[in-house]
């Protein structure tokens, strides 16, 4: 088995320990509890001929007057980046966490995932993915609507960052 740390960063109140409980525990709950430092998970991911341990980082929310600690962000292995679909600043925001990642973790793979989908309706949904697809043409479809209420998208986004991992041993 092969073991890869996974961060998940974004803006506080994106849905990353949402996200993270639902793909690890298969659970959603409306109660909102700020991660405060960083909360580590594990879960396998079973691909076609690799079981993946991943130790999946669920990071602190970043603020503009608190930025996300850097340090857990070290030796990450891939990066899935969360904003809040129904926050426009949350969406402009990946432009810091991708900077972030890149100085911090270079060779990380990394995964746009635009949360709380479930809150638009799919007209919204699909204008707001197709701004943010033409915003960040350069992640070439690692891009994904995910709601952590429903499940919809996250074993994908999941599993989707697992292979980019594993590609490049």
């Amino acid at each position: 088995m092969i073991s890869k740390k996974i961060i998940l960063v974004g803006d506080f109140s994106t849905g990353k320990t949402s996200l993270i409980r639902r793909f690890v525990d298969n659970q959603f709950s409306d109660a909102y509890l700020s991660t405060i430092g960083v909360k580590i998970s594990r879960k396998e991911i079973l691909l076609e001929d690799t079981t993946l341990q991943g130790l999946i980082w669920d990071i602190e929310g970043g603020t503009p007057s608190k930025p996300v600690n850097t340090t857990y962000i070290l030796g990450a292995h891939g990066a899935i980046l969360v904003a809040d679909i129904t926050r426009e600043e949350t969406i402009e925001n990946l432009d810091t966490y991708v900077g972030i990642v890149h100085k911090h973790a270079p060779l990380a793979p990394i995964v746009f995932v635009l949360n709380k989908s479930d809150k638009l309706s799919e007209s919204d949904r699909q204008k707001v993915y197709a701004q943010t697809c033409e915003r960040y043409a350069e992640m070439s479809g690692q891009i994904y609507l995910t709601s952590a209420k429903s499940g919809e998208g996250v074993e994908m986004v999941f599993d989707t960052i697992a292979r980019m991992m594993l590609s490049q041993r």
